[in-house]
């Protein structure tokens, strides 16, 4: 059995900064379509004397006066919060906006009205009206592999998961630099991977490949605790290994 790649510092150090630009649009498209930015960094210390990366807690103290904080990109998510009371029909706003979104739009919305459709409402506690769509989910490759996605997905989605009926998204390949995935074999099972992180916290198949999420949900929390409980391990067992 093959061991994963040691990750490439303690995730215990990632950390989320969620960010909604308002360009101050009084259009009916704006006030249906949000789209939330999720950088993903990874705070570590710098020496100063040669530079050398280290673990935010490989120094002596916690104010060592030769370390510098240093925070690094290492991923990014998109997610829109869709509006279905408010400015378009968020049907046809969907299918404006992106073909992703259009095949989410189709898979929960009535195109008349904008609203989930009945099948969908049925399913679903009123705890909102919004949509939340997780669009886009990437890591760099030295931190794939480890669950950490999922992990952060979680997070993000619980903050921004307020005045939502709905999560929804399409699991599958978004970065398709690798020439590994270019075999259908391996293109299926990192697809079925990534379809597995994302039913570990909730998520389950609806129609097409959209997946669906109760903010009702009520081991919701509880798949949040768990992985959190793993970011720890995640973390533990990198410092076990770095130390």
């Amino acid at each position: 059995m093959s061991k994963r790649p040691q990750l490439p510092g303690d995730p215990s150090d990632l950390y989320l900064r969620i960010s909604y630009d308002d360009e101050l649009w009084d259009t009916p498209q704006a006030d249906t379509l949000e789209r939330w930015n999720v950088t993903v960094f990874h705070r570590r210390r710098a020496h100063n004397e040669d530079g050398e990366r280290v673990a935010a807690g490989s120094c002596v103290t916690a104010d060592c006066p030769s370390c510098t904080i240093a925070d690094a990109t290492v991923g990014s998510m998109v997610f829109y919060r869709v509006h279905l009371d408010r400015g378009r029909n968020a049907y046809w706003a969907m299918e404006e906006e992106s073909e992703d979104l259009f095949e989410t739009a189709q898979a929960l919305l009535d195109s008349e009205t904008g609203f989930y459709t009945s099948d969908v409402s049925e399913r679903l506690d009123y705890v909102g009206s919004a949509l939340l769509v997780m669009d886009r989910v990437t890591l760099d490759p030295l931190w794939r592999g480890h669950g950490l996605a999922a992990v952060l997905g979680c997070e993000a989605i619980r903050r921004l998961m307020s005045g939502c009926r709905a999560i929804a998204c399409s699991p599958g390949i978004t970065d398709l630099s690798s020439q590994r995935l270019m075999d259908r074999s391996e293109w299926d099972r990192v697809n079925a991977k990534i379809a597995l992180g994302w039913e570990s916290i909730g998520f389950r198949p609806y129609r097409d490949n959209v997946y669906l999420l109760s903010p009702a949900s009520e081991d919701l929390e509880e798949r949040r605790d768990a992985q959190r409980r793993h970011l720890a391990e995640l973390g533990a067992s990198w410092r076990a290994g770095a130390s």
